[in-house]
């Protein structure tokens, strides 16, 4: 794809850390959104590998997972004749601008963000400085490429909301360079919770792979994992995330992946326990699975390394351009 400055499309940017395994909350919250988006925006969608860096990776994998995460945008529907796809470190100006950004943001900016509380809990002085400073190399990512739209889930809404501010102080300060994105939440399925705990956010980070289903389970371990899942107290198939928060979120899944309404869901299962719910969500699971896993499993490593190279050098002379123009106004010649 090329980028199209003059088809007055708006542009949106977003990407994807190789950290972990990619799971249904990811393909829900994220991917099903970005292909959506594809013909009515100028689209960028990059494996954000420098984020993932902020905790220690096995080099090994890593390398496998950028490809992984690559294969999994594809078979989600994410075409590379609409969109860029890129892998963030072959664009070196990401890390400059971050740098650039660091000196007009504060240290109070990043002590409100409640994301680095929360991952770093009692360890919070011994965990990388990335891992406190991610939020202005995320910043500098949506800002290069003079982004309108950021879909995000709402967990990153605080780091949209600093990139906002950190592109209004910039402006301010130094002269009008960057434009101020906005944010687009999906609402419905942008917050899947765990499997083992409806509190918290799926993760591909959890403690135990009964929190989440990865894109890559075989149906039988994803079936497993839905009969086993935490469901409320009573046995009443109904939609009510503050009283039943297990059983909705259940519910979201079943509705996102079969396409039925959750009033049909509950119609359906209507004086019917969660045995049968549950039967009934992991064949639609395993349905989905079976057929994104067959299109996963067709793209080669080569071939993505060439959409990834493809896409850096269709992205990098817009990054460069945004780059030259804010040296001009800090006055690095």
């Amino acid at each position: 794809m090329e980028l199209n400055k003059n088809n007055n499309k708006p542009t949106v940017f977003s990407g994807v850390q190789p950290s972990g395994i990619l799971h249904l909350g990811n393909y829900l919250g994220a991917l099903v959104q970005w292909v959506e988006m594809q013909d009515q925006y100028n689209c960028i969608f990059s494996v954000v590998d420098y984020h993932a860096i902020t905790i220690k990776q096995n080099p090994e994998e890593l390398k496998k997972r950028i490809i992984n995460v690559v294969k999994m945008y594809l078979a989600s529907g994410i075409n590379p004749e609409k969109a860029i796809i890129f892998q963030q470190s072959a664009v070196s100006a990401h890390t400059e601008l971050a740098w650039i950004l660091n000196c007009v943001a504060r240290i109070a900016d990043l002590n409100k963000m409640t994301q680095f509380k929360e991952k770093a809990g009692d360890q919070e002085k011994t965990v990388s400085v990335g891992l406190y400073d991610y939020p202005i190399l995320m910043a500098a990512d949506i800002l290069l490429y003079n982004t309108d739209i950021v879909p995000v889930g709402d967990d990153q809404i605080q780091h949209v909301e600093l990139t906002r501010t950190l592109a209004r102080r910039f402006n301010r300060e130094y002269g009008q360079i960057f434009k101020v994105p906005e944010v687009i939440i999906k609402k419905q399925g942008a917050r899947i919770m765990g499997l083992d705990d409806p509190t918290k956010k799926m993760s591909k980070s959890a403690g135990s792979p009964a929190n989440y289903i990865a894109l890559t389970d075989s149906p039988e371990v994803a079936t497993k994992k839905i009969m086993r899942a935490v469901t409320d107290s009573d046995s009443e198939i109904k939609y009510d995330l503050k009283k039943k928060p297990a059983i909705a979120n259940l519910m979201t899944i079943y509705s996102l992946l079969a396409g039925l309404s959750l009033k049909e869901l509950e119609q359906n299962y209507k004086n019917k326990g969660y045995g049968d719910f549950k039967k009934g969500l992991a064949q639609a699971i395993s349905k989905f699975l079976t057929q994104f896993q067959i299109k996963y499993n067709s793209f080669t490593d080569e071939k993505v390394k060439q959409i990834l190279k493809h896409g850096a050098d269709k992205i990098r002379p817009i990054a460069e351009e945004t780059l030259k123009n804010v040296k001009n106004k800090l006055g690095i010649i």
